[in-house]
C-alpha cells in the first residue's frame, strides 16, 4: 500500500511540475520586459564585500537561479543550498559565464559578508554563485518584487524554500521547489531558460514511452535519494557530511532515528554524538527531515542493508539532499 501511494505522489508531482512549466515559460515580447524599473536597482554586498546593484549588475541579460536563505536556518536552508551545490556541478563552467546563482539572506543583521562566505565554502560554492546582503527593508522589497516573499509567521523556517528560475533577456521566469530533483532543475536552468538561444531544430528520437519508468520498489533506497544524497554517499568517502556505509554497525538505531527525527534538539541538548559532528563537519547543520515512522523504517533498514565492506560501489546517482549521521 504504501510503495502504492509514493508512486501516486511521484506522478502527480511529475504531471504538476510539468503543468507550471507550460503554463510559465513562454516567449516574451519586447514590450512586456520588465527592467530596472520593476525589478529594483537596489544596493546589496557580495560574500567577497563588493557593492552590486541588482538589476544592472546582477540582473540585466542573464540567465539566474535566485533563492533566499539565510546562515543559522535549521530547517529547508541547508537542503536547498546542497541541492543547488548538485545542480551547480551539473551545469559545469557554464556557471559564471552565462548562467548565475544568487542566494540573497533575509537575515542580513547576523548575516554579514564574511558569515556568508564561510556558508558557501561549507557547501563547496564555486564560481558565478553569489552570496548577497543588504539593508533588510530592500531585501524584502526584492522578495516581494520576485515572487519569493513568504508570511515568516507560516513556517518554521521564516520562509518557504522556492527558487526563481529566469532569463532576464527573453523574459521568461518561473518558480520551482529549491529542493527540486538536480537534474530536473539543471536542465531546466540550462536548456529550457536558453532555449530561444540555442533551440534545436534535430527531430526528437524518443517518445515518453521510451522513459525509465519511476522505480519506487525500494522506498528506503528512493528515500536517500531524495533527502540524503546530496550531502551523503554509502561507501564513496566523506561529502558534505560523513559517508554512511556501516552506519547501523556504528550507531545505535534509537539515536539514529532520534537525530534524523529532530537533530536541532539533540544539539542544543548538547549530545556528545551530535556536537562532535557537527564541529567535524564544519558546522553545516542537520536539517530535519520529518520522516514519518514506516518511512524512517524503510530508510533506516536500507543503510543496515549496505553492509560494511569496502568493495568499489557502482557510481551513486546525482545526489539531493543530506544529513550527517555518522
Amino acid at each position: 500500500m504504501q510503495v502504492k501511494n509514493w508512486v501516486r505522489i511521484a506522478v502527480c508531482s511529475v504531471l504538476l511540475v510539468a503543468g507550471l512549466v507550460l503554463l510559465q515559460i513562454s516567449p516574451a515580447s519586447a514590450d512586456s520586459r520588465r527592467g530596472a524599473d520593476y525589478f529594483t536597482n537596489v544596493t546589496l554586498i557580495t560574500q567577497d564585500g563588493t557593492m552590486v546593484h541588482f538589476y544592472d549588475d546582477l540582473l540585466k541579460g542573464k540567465i539566474v537561479a535566485i533563492n533566499l536563505i539565510y546562515t543559522n536556518c535549521e530547517y529547508s536552508c541547508p537542503l536547498e543550498t546542497a541541492r543547488l551545490a548538485q545542480v551547480q556541478k551539473l551545469l559545469g563552467d557554464r556557471v559564471g559565464k552565462d548562467i548565475f546563482f544568487y542566494s540573497i539572506s533575509i537575515d542580513p543583521v547576523r548575516d554579514t559578508p564574511a558569515a556568508l562566505k564561510a556558508y558557501a565554502a561549507k557547501f563547496h560554492a564555486g564560481p558565478g554563485w553569489t552570496f548577497l546582503t543588504g539593508k533588510k527593508e530592500d531585501i524584502d522589497l526584492l522578495s516581494k518584487k520576485l515572487g519569493l516573499y513568504s508570511d515568516p509567521r507560516l513556517s518554521k523556517d521564516g520562509h518557504t524554500p522556492h527558487l526563481l528560475i529566469g532569463n532576464e533577456a527573453t523574459g521568461q521566469w518561473m518558480r520551482d521547489s529549491a529542493s527540486d530533483n538536480p537534474k530536473f532543475l539543471a536542465n531546466l536552468i540550462g536548456n529550457f531558460m536558453n532555449s530561444w538561444r540555442n533551440a534545436s531544430t534535430a527531430p526528437q528520437k524518443k517518445s515518453y514511452s521510451e522513459a525509465t519508468p519511476i522505480d519506487l520498489s525500494n522506498i528506503g533506497k528512493y528515500l536517500f535519494s531524495k533527502e540524503c544524497a546530496a550531502c551523503h554517499t554509502i561507501g564513496h568517502g566523506d561529502k558534505i557530511g560523513p559517508d554512511l556505509l556501516g552506519i547501523t554497525n556504528v550507531r545505535d538505531r534509537g539515536w539514529l532515528r532520534r537525530y534524523i527525527h529532530e537533530p536541532d534538539k539533540m544539539l542544543a541538548e548538547k549530545d556528545p554524538i551530535a556536537l562532535e559532528l557537527f564541529q567535524k563537519y564544519k558546522e553545516v547543520r542537520m536539517p530535519n527531515l520529518r520522516v514519518g515512522d514506516a518511512d524512517m523504517d524503510a530508510l533506516i533498514n536500507f543503510l543496515a542493508s549496505q553492509g560494511t565492506d569496502t568493495a568499489p560501489r557502482p557510481k551513486p546517482e546525482e545526489p539531493k539532499t543530506g544529513v550527517a549521521l555518522k
